[in-house]
């Protein structure tokens, strides 16, 4: 696969951001609405980013951004820890990137012994779901809403981790 995996380095943050920006305007016909609230989360993520709670995984092939996930722990004793802003560039998917990240994901959270893991998406991503099926994510909720100038499907994936606590820390 020749891909290499990082943590944050100068200039990903807005790679991130594009990415999914210039992805789901071209894909789902999201608005503006959209990238900016990926950029203010995912800006003040990085600003907040604590190594012993969050993690965050960018791919890249052949010294090109390839994707990225991030683990947000700031609310893992309340509401678990949050997957987010995983996405693969379209010309670098199904040769195993968007596997390895979430395999990556679910391992660190298992090290970290969080009993939980959460993410929001849509109906329609089909790739990513079996994704997340395939590593035990399954549908807990469901609703339409009126989000990023369109109508969608909004659905919450829960992954619970057995034997794992917070409190067995």
């Amino acid at each position: 696969m020749d891909v290499e995996f990082h943590g944050y380095y100068p200039g990903v943050v807005g790679k991130i951001i594009e990415s999914h920006a210039v992805y789901y305007f071209e894909n789902w016909g999201f608005d503006v609405t959209f990238e900016t609230q990926v950029g203010r989360e995912l800006s003040e993520f990085v600003s907040n980013f604590d190594k012993n709670r969050d993690s965050l995984w960018v791919v890249t092939r052949q010294k090109k951004f390839a994707g990225a996930l991030a683990i947000d722990g700031r609310q893992a004793v309340t509401e678990g820890v949050r997957l987010r802003w995983f996405i693969v560039e379209p010309k670098f998917q199904n040769i195993g990137i968007g596997k390895s990240l979430i395999r990556k994901a679910v391992e660190f959270c298992k090290k970290k012994r969080y009993p939980k893991v959460y993410l929001w998406t849509f109906k329609g991503l089909e790739s990513a779901r079996r994704l997340y099926e395939a590593a035990d994510f399954r549908l807990c909720e469901e609703s339409d809403v009126l989000q990023w100038g369109q109508n969608i499907k909004e659905q919450k994936y829960e992954l619970a981790l057995p034997e794992s606590s917070l409190n067995n820390r």
